[in-house]
């Protein structure tokens, strides 16, 4: 048995060095990698700093060919180096106000949405939670989960500011939710706790609410109306406006709000539209030296 297996293991040697020595003269036995970066895209929208300037997120796409030894050819293409920027949105200017990028090797996840006026944030409230401001470095926290009275989790579409320096965190429609399900969850950003919980009697009429954010003490939520186009910002429950403004769905963006696809300002009790002909939703293109280097189309 011992003589057989000799020549087992050395069989084996013999097809190693013949594949070696093959390697070496017909392709060195190595892999050629070619990498190139392909530009930036995927640029989205991710909030409003104020009447003028938008907050524009993207990323760097990069491609890479890898050629076998053998003659077989791999291709893998990614995102990396995720990049805020601000643009004047009202008057077309040279470039961006402001960019600035990180590198990530693969970055994904970090455009989600508006936390303040100045504070995007991405990821994932039960995992990686991402902040990042203006200007900045991002912040990545991992919170820990905790229940009040309920025990049924929802997908996060929304973080907001909130009453106490936290934020309010709402599904797609979570705030309907019956049961044992989760109606909100509150983060602490500070203490690293995110809250889950169901309304109290003094929340309870945020249950109409399309969107809700806190500014200070107060509560306000843009809510339909009796009839089609027609809605109502409230203020702690309480109508800001003598009459129904005209839009379908209205969203908090930082300290600005989208009605009817125009980006507003709420002071006391007014809405003001600093230019009604402007509509955000007509492709966003933003340009330098003639060329558009941000097309949201």
């Amino acid at each position: 048995m011992k003589h057989l297996l000799n020549k087992s293991e050395m069989a084996r040697l013999l097809a190693v060095a013949i594949t070696a020595f093959a390697c070496v003269c017909m392709w060195g036995c190595s892999d050629e990698v070619s990498f190139e970066w392909q530009g930036r895209g995927n640029a989205k929208v991710v909030g409003f700093v104020d009447d003028s300037l938008v907050i524009v997120g993207d990323y760097l796409f990069w491609h890479e060919t890898t050629e076998r030894w053998n003659g077989e050819y791999l291709e893998d293409d990614g995102t990396a180096n995720p990049r805020l920027c601000t643009y004047n949105y009202r008057v077309q200017e040279n470039g961006p106000r402001w960019c600035d990028s990180i590198v990530e090797e693969n970055a994904s996840g970090w455009f989600s949405g508006q936390l303040t006026d100045s504070i995007i944030w991405g990821g994932s409230l039960t995992g990686s939670f991402k902040m990042w401001k203006i200007g900045e470095q991002p912040h990545i926290i991992n919170p820990k989960i905790s229940y009040d009275n309920c025990s049924v989790e929802f997908k996060t579409k929304s973080v907001k500011q909130w009453l106490d320096g936290r934020f309010i965190a709402l599904g797609d429609k979570s705030l309907n939710a019956g049961g044992d399900s989760c109606q909100y969850a509150v983060l602490d950003t500070l203490s690293g706790m995110l809250t889950y919980k169901r309304l109290d009697k003094d929340l309870e009429w945020i249950k109409v609410c399309d969107d809700v954010r806190a500014w200070g003490k107060d509560v306000y939520c843009s809510a339909p109306g009796e009839h089609p186009l027609e809605g109502h910002i409230l203020k702690n429950n309480i109508d800001t406006l003598s009459s129904p403004l005209i839009f379908s769905r209205g969203i908090f963006w930082g300290k600005m709000i989208e009605l009817r696809a125009s980006i507003c300002r709420l002071e006391a009790k007014a809405i003001i539209c600093l230019n009604p002909d402007f509509t955000w939703r007509e492709p966003l293109k933003f340009y330098q030296n003639d060329e558009v280097v941000v097309d949201l189309e």
